[in-house]
């Protein structure tokens, strides 16, 4: 299952950062981000819950990238 959400960031290389951070999370599949969008596409795994998943990748993202938001 693919959702796409709209994110707040401040550059090109944090959003790239804040993608492979959503890569590297539990429960996705895939995940990619278009900073000229603003827009973060995860492509979850099967039987993940997203609203669970998705809150873990803020928090990865948050690591990276502290001041970025995910609107879900």
């Amino acid at each position: 299952m693919k959702k796409t959400y709209a994110i707040e960031v401040d550059c090109a290389n944090c959003a790239n950062k804040m993608e492979e951070a959503a890569k590297k999370t539990a429960g996705v599949k895939d995940a990619a981000v278009n900073f000229m969008t603003l827009k973060m596409t995860v492509d979850f795994e099967e039987g993940a819950d997203s609203k669970t998943v998705m809150k873990d990748v803020l928090k990865s993202c948050r690591k990276v990238e502290d001041e970025c938001e995910i609107y879900f």
